[in-house]
């Protein structure tokens, strides 16, 4: 899944450079979509009974990212069960560049916040 964005002008700091923490709600948006194309969004984990918990998010910043940029945000499942780990490639199309490489992981709980041993096989069916 892919995801296009203009770097905002609330995003950047004084040198006009997306502060590094922005990078995360890019990641997020792709994610996003990511889920909602392969029935996996928050309301289909509620649905079965479950939550979703971000255990890790990493970032390897290699290339800034600057006001107006266009930005493309790609996200896959590197891994499904036991976790679910999306992996993503930042690019700035503005410039031609990779500007990062990040991924997270997230674990499935019951409606209690009991850590489920695996992904739930009634989640994976909605790929």
């Amino acid at each position: 899944m892919t995801v296009e964005i203009e770097v905002p002008f609330h995003d950047v700091d004084a040198g006009w450079i997306v502060w590094h923490g922005h990078y995360y709600k890019y990641l997020e948006i792709a994610r996003t979509a990511l889920a909602r194309k392969n029935g996996m969004d928050v309301e289909d984990v509620l649905a079965i009974g479950c939550r979703m918990v971000v255990t890790e998010t990493r970032c390897r910043h290699v290339h800034p990212l600057r006001y107006g940029d266009r930005v493309q945000v790609k996200a896959w499942f590197r891994e499904l069960t036991p976790r679910i780990v999306v992996a993503y490639d930042v690019t700035n199309v503005t410039e031609g560049r990779r500007a990062a490489r990040a991924h997270t992981t997230l674990v499935t709980t019951d409606a209690e916040g009991n850590l489920l041993p695996q992904t739930p096989d009634a989640l994976l069916q909605g790929r």
